[in-house]
């Protein structure tokens, strides 16, 4: 995926929120869902545009689905915003 499509989906607090939610591990849609005052549709909304920008990953399992996220992408992204600092 693009660092255009990467910096877009970050730039809202929720798919931030929601990025940072799985920084502990995997978890369904639901569970996501119950850490906002958002409708479950607005949820599935967000979770959507970040897997379009390859930062999450599904996983099917029986009758869930399960995200976690995509750490190449955020490894992409790190060097391409480092360039911009003085480390190395």
């Amino acid at each position: 995926m693009s660092l255009q499509n990467t910096l877009k989906a970050i730039s809202n607090p929720v798919r931030r929120d929601i990025l940072t939610l799985l920084k502990e591990g995997p978890q369904s849609a639901g569970s996501i869902a119950d850490h906002f005052e958002l409708s479950k549709a607005t949820i599935s909304s967000h979770l959507a545009q970040l897997k379009q920008a390859d930062l999450i990953r599904e996983d099917k399992y029986k009758n869930f689905i399960y995200y976690e996220l995509n750490l190449s992408v955020f490894e992409e992204a790190t060097l391409w915003l480092k360039g911009f600092t003085n480390e190395k």
